[in-house]
């Protein structure tokens, strides 16, 4: 099987840290972190498969990001993942339990988009209005996508130029990729097999996110045996940029006790 190139940037030294961005965006979302992390842990910025500097040979979906995730640290490590990455990051921990000492879920959520069955996510009518103005204007909608992710919460503003300064860093992010990797957004729902994560879970989320709204994670933290549930009030998407200094401690003492 043909195999892609993923651009992975490592920072510090000290036990391995993996993290994952969101559908769209690239690692870059992830130096302030890194770096207030550093002394700790040696961490591992991936640009996802068809994001920023990584290339893909194939179509998306959860199976192939996790096979290449999975080739390319043979050793047991520890998860970060936002948004989709956080979705990438618990079907790799379900897919190599021995291989995956500790996950943390950023606003993150096993169903990305409203069933009858499940309210916290969001709107089917949002979710095709995103697919629909991809292929007309995925530079506008990337950037209405930013809005939402940080709409409510505190210094949106600047955040969501922050956000926008971001998105390109590693390059222009492809057409397809951007369409393949919403698709996994729409279709997702791994709620039945979430029972299947048996190592420990930190749970990140912003009371005022729209997109991963805070029920998600509240269902998170009573499905999960081992799960700890951090709400930074008045962030929303984006809690490791607009909540920095709290993430940072809850994340650090989390990942010190999964080494």
């Amino acid at each position: 099987m043909a195999s892609d190139f993923l651009h992975i940037e490592s920072i510090g030294r000290g036990p391995d840290v993996v993290l994952l961005h969101g559908w769209a965006m690239n690692s870059t979302v992830w130096r302030a972190v890194a770096e207030a992390l550093s002394n700790d842990f040696c961490l591992h910025l991936v640009d996802l498969p068809g994001h920023g500097k990584s290339t893909s040979t194939a179509p998306l979906s959860l199976e192939h990001m996790v096979a290449e995730l999975d080739a390319a640290f043979p050793r047991p490590v520890q998860v970060v993942g936002w948004s989709l990455g956080g979705a990438v990051a618990s079907r790799w921990a379900m897919a190599a339990p021995d291989k995956i000492r500790s996950l943390s879920l950023i606003a993150s959520t096993p169903c990305f988009m409203q069933r009858e069955d499940w309210q916290p996510a969001m709107a089917p009518a949002t979710m095709s209005q995103f697919a629909a103005s991809l292929a007309a204007d995925w530079q506008g909608t990337l950037k209405r996508f930013i809005s939402l992710q940080v709409q409510g919460g505190a210094e949106a503003r600047a955040l969501a130029k922050t956000l926008s300064q971001e998105l390109f860093l590693h390059g222009e992010p492809s057409l397809a990729a951007l369409q393949e990797g919403l698709a996994i957004l729409r279709d997702t729902d791994l709620r039945q097999q979430m029972h299947q994560l048996t190592c420990p879970v930190l749970l990140q989320f912003g009371n005022r996110d729209t997109l991963t709204p805070l029920g998600a994670g509240e269902w998170l933290a009573k499905a999960l045996p081992q799960a700890e549930l951090i709400v930074h009030s008045g962030a929303a998407h984006v809690p490791f940029a607009s909540h920095l200094d709290d993430f940072i401690e809850a994340q650090r003492r989390f990942l010190l006790g999964g080494m």
